[in-house]
This record gives structure tokens, sequence and C-alpha cells, in this order.
């Protein structure tokens, strides 16, 4: 069933190095928005995680169709112009209107990732392009799923995506992400269960990864979460307004130190 799909022969599985993803991940902890480490850990971290949910997206007549195809999302994606003229509500006009709140673009996601492919070999191959989908799909899972950009809305979302395509590096950014938040937050706040919640919708929810990227756009946003079986994420939700009450910031640090406030 994967006779179609190319893996160069150089290709090797990342090697496990535990070590070096605690050293990144106390700079990602640092700093959320070095966006850099979180590729650094997961390299270190996934191994063969990583092999097998390719040649298991590969294995199915969607992987094999979309493989096929090798759409480069990022251009369709920046070009807000196709996306403008679909009607309000749709899941394309939904990820607009979040793409430029928050100041995001596709590519600057492609540069931060350069970033670390720079010290990593790269391979121009089947299992490259995967890489890239994912990578590319990130700011549409938050759409989707319903997590904003504050840290616990990423640290949920890595839970979420984790269950979409498992691999420890990604599931270990978000438990570590949930236990420092919860060391700073208030001890009512339910802020692992935050984590649970990401990773039980993850698993309920159809592969996002596999939908045609395109017709997904000019579906009605609600319409869509219901195909796709996204629940709402609802401790994640109740944990903000909480968060908020109690003066907290998108990073979950008091706001005597100067950070934007949640957006509940």
């Amino acid at each position: 069933m994967t006779a179609q799909v190319f893996v160069h022969p150089d290709r090797r599985p990342a090697a496990f190095r535990p070590l070096k993803a605690w050293t990144h991940m106390q700079k990602l902890i640092a700093d959320k928005e070095d966006t850099e480490q979180v590729f650094h850990i997961i390299e270190a971290l996934n191994g063969r995680s990583f092999e097998r949910n390719f040649y298991a997206f590969a294995a199915t007549p969607v992987g094999q169709k979309l493989l096929a195809e090798k759409l480069y999302l990022p251009p369709l994606l920046d070009d807000h112009s196709w996306i403008r003229d679909l009607p309000a509500g749709t899941v394309g006009r939904a990820y607009l209107e979040f793409m430029e709140r928050e100041g995001l673009s596709a590519q600057g996601l492609v540069d931060e990732s350069l970033k670390f492919r720079s010290k990593a070999r790269e391979h121009d191959d089947d299992m490259q392009w995967y890489g890239n989908r994912l990578r590319d799909t990130h700011d549409l899972f938050h759409v989707l799923s319903g997590y904003n950009r504050d840290a616990l809305g990423e640290a949920s979302l890595l839970a979420f995506t984790y269950s979409q395509q498992p691999g420890l590096g990604v599931i270990f950014i978000s438990f570590i992400g949930c236990r420092t938040i919860a060391k700073h937050a208030p001890k009512d706040a339910r802020i692992m269960d935050c984590f649970w919640e990401g990773k039980r919708n993850g698993a309920a929810a159809s592969k996002i990864i596999e939908q045609d990227i395109i017709a997904l756009m000019h579906e009605p946003l609600e319409a869509a979460r219901a195909r796709l079986g996204i629940a709402k994420p609802v401790i994640y939700r109740e944990t903000l307004k909480l968060l908020s009450q109690h003066g907290y910031t998108a990073s979950l640090q008091p706001q005597a130190l100067g950070a934007e406030p949640v957006a509940a």
C-alpha cells in the first residue's frame, strides 16, 4: 500500500536524546515565542514515532492521494485575497481573523523551522513533505480546536495534537508546559485537566492532517467542527476565565510582568 512512497535512502531516524530535549525545554519555558525550540525537542524525543505516523498516513487512500498531489500550503494560506472572499463564519475567515489578530503568517512558521533545519540534515522526500504538512496546519489546528495562543492554549493544543499524531516530544512539551503553568496559577485553576481535555478531544476527532485543506477552508466553522468530531474545550475556557479574574496574563504570569491580558 505504500509502494508509491519515496523516502530518501540516506534518511535515518532521530536518536532519542532526553538531555538535549530538557535543555531546549528550559529555553522554551523562558520564552514561549521561541518556536525553534519546539522543533529541537520533538527531534530529540520522537525517535521512530514520526516514521510510524508517516507510514500509517501513507497506507491510507487519502494519504496516497495527498502524497500524489503534494500540495504546498504556505503560499495558499498566506494569500489572504481568496480567503477574505469566503463567507463570514467559514473556517477560512476564522483562520484569516486568527492570523491577522495574532500577527502570524504560514511562512513565519516555515522560517522558524528552517532555523532548526539549518542545523540538521534534510532530505527532499515524501517524509519531508509530511513533516511540512504537520507544521503548516498548526495554526489551523488552533482555529478548529478552539485553543488560543496563550501559554495554556498552546500546551493544551499540543495534547490535542499528540492524540492526532503521537510523538513523545509533543506530549512532553504539553505536559511540562501545563505543569509549569500550574506552579504559577491559582490552586483552583484546573490546569492539568486542560491537558487531559486536549488529549481527549484530539483522540475523538478525525485526523485534520488527512483533510482537503482548501475545501475545509470553505466550510462553515461550526459545521466543520461537527463533521470532524471536535469537541469544545470547555475546561480550558473556564480556566481562562478564572485566570483572568485572578489577574493572570497570556503567559500565565502576574500582570506586573508586563504581558498582554488573557483572552477569555
